[in-house]
Order: C-alpha cells, then structure tokens, then sequence
C-alpha cells in the first residue's frame, strides 16, 4: 500500500500540483452540470462557438492590464444576451444567430492578435489551457463563479427542466421563455470562462459536452443526467492531472482525453443501452432483416 500511498500523495506536495486539483474539482463538478442542458438542448455549437467568442475579450482585457478572466467573462455574457436577443427578437433562427456573432467575434480577436504580435506565447495557455499555472487569485475567483452558477441552477432547476424539454409547455404555463433562454446563455458563458483556465478555448466544449453526454447513457432523469456527469467530470479532473504529472504531458488534453475514454467504455458498456449490450441481445428472428438491410 506504500508504494501506492506515495505514488498518490507525491504530486500534492508541490503547490501547483494542489492548486491545479482544486480547480480541476471544480471544473469537473461544475461545468458538466450546465453541460447536461446543452446536451438536452442540442446546443454543442453554442457551446463551442461561445467559447472563441471571447477571445477579444481576452485580448483587450490583456491589452488594458486587467485579469484576462475578466476580459472573458464581459464579452462572454454580451456575446450571450446578443445572441438571446438577435433570435428572440428576429426571424433569425438561434443557430444562425450564433454563426454570425461567432464569426463576427472570432474575426475581431484575431485582428486584435495580429496587431500585437508578441502576445501569441503569452495566448498559448488561453487557447490550450494552463491548469499547472493557477493562481490563488484565480481559484478564488473560479470558486465565485462556480457557486453563482450552481446556485442559479439550483434557483432555476423546475423551469430550466421545463424548458430545455418542452418550450411550448412552458410558454403555456407562462414561463418567461425569453428571460430564462437569456439566463441559461450567462450561465453557459460563467462556465466557459471558468473551463479555459484548465483546458483552454480549443478544448472547453469537451468539458461541456463529453461527461453530459455520457450520463446521458446511463440515465433520463436530468437531476441524475447532473449528478453522474458532475462524477465523471471531476473523475476526469483528477486522473487527467495525475497523468499530466507522470506522463509529462499538458493537463488540459489529458483531462479531456480521459473524459473522452470513459464516454466511450460508457457508449459500449452502459446497461441497456451501450452499443456491446444492444448488438449482444438482438432477437435472433431479427437476424434476417439485419443482414438483408447490410446486403
């Protein structure tokens, strides 16, 4: 048990190493659970889309001297409730209205990198994540954002339910739809913010999206759906950190790669529902048809 004790506790005693534990707990418990209203919703372009949106506000936010977070997090939110209002308020449909604020945003933090060009070393992190380079000051500002989101879901959770299965239900029973869309569009981009610090703009869809989706396999009750994608978000978290330890490899990637190996043991194994379990109990007088639709 020794050798294993100390194979476990030996990452712990360097500061980074606890720092970044602590927010990839966060991050793995946090994000996954707005994640399940993006899986429900079909949302994983809004997902991704948001997170490049806020590369300006990276950039400028650098620019000005300020905390690069909240340079994200403006622009996240303003990216979001322009959104909300372009397909709300037009004929606009909500996917088109994401490509343009997308495309539009992405277009305006790449011209304001290119007028500043020693500030690529300084972007790499934004864009692949610097988990190991957490600072107390971001922690404490992950854990802000992190209980303001869970609170708001908490607050929120009969009529995000609600909406995210049956919108003409919910304007039936009066529900403010426009308001309560605008709401659940900040909270995703609270997440994103949060998400970048540890797998960065390229990879913070992953977070989103993967552990969702693989709860989505082992159950459809969406209170569950949260809880199981919470526990393998923040089981990616923490095995993905140690491997980036004792592989020396980035962190970010190697959360998401282990989120993404336990999404596909889930897709293959899930009772009832996983691929090996539906081809290991087809009827056998369906055999025919399959092999004459293979045909």
């Amino acid at each position: 048990m020794e050798p294993i004790l100390a194979w476990l506790v030996e990452p712990l005693t360097y500061p980074f190493m606890l720092r970044g534990l602590w927010a990839a707990l966060m991050i793995g418990l946090v994000v996954p659970v707005l994640g399940c209203y993006v899986v429900l919703r079909g949302m994983a372009f809004y997902g991704d889309a948001l997170a490049h949106i806020i590369l300006p506000g990276v950039v400028v936010a650098f620019l000005l001297g300020w905390p690069l977070a909240v340079g994200a997090l403006i622009v996240g939110v303003l990216a979001a409730l322009t959104i909300g209002g372009i397909s709300s308020s037009t004929m606009i449909r909500e996917d088109s209205a994401i490509g343009v604020v997308f495309a539009g945003a992405l277009a305006l933090g790449v011209v304001l990198l290119s007028l500043q060009r020693s500030y690529a070393v300084d972007l790499a992190h934004i864009l692949f994540g610097d988990l190991l380079g957490v600072s107390p000051a971001d922690l404490a500002l992950m854990a802000g954002l992190s209980s303001v989101a869970l609170l708001t879901v908490l607050l929120f959770y009969k009529e995000f339910l609600v909406l995210s299965f049956d919108r003409v239900l919910a304007t039936t029973m009066q529900l403010p739809v426009r308001t309560l869309n605008n709401l659940l569009y900040v909270l995703l981009a609270v997440v994103v913010v949060i998400s970048i610090q540890a797998v960065g703009i390229a990879l913070v869809v992953a977070m989103l999206v993967t552990p969702a989706s693989a709860a989505y396999l082992l159950t459809r009750r969406l209170g569950r759906m949260m809880l199981l994608a919470s526990a393998i978000g923040a089981a990616s978290g923490v095995i993905g950190l140690y491997a980036s330890f004792y592989l020396d490899v980035a962190s970010g990637p190697a959360i998401v790669l282990v989120a993404t190996a336990i999404f596909g043991l889930i897709f293959l194994f899930a009772p009832g529902r996983g691929y090996l379990w539906k081809t290991a109990y087809v009827p056998v007088q369906n055999l025919p048809v399959l092999v004459e639709k293979e045909r």
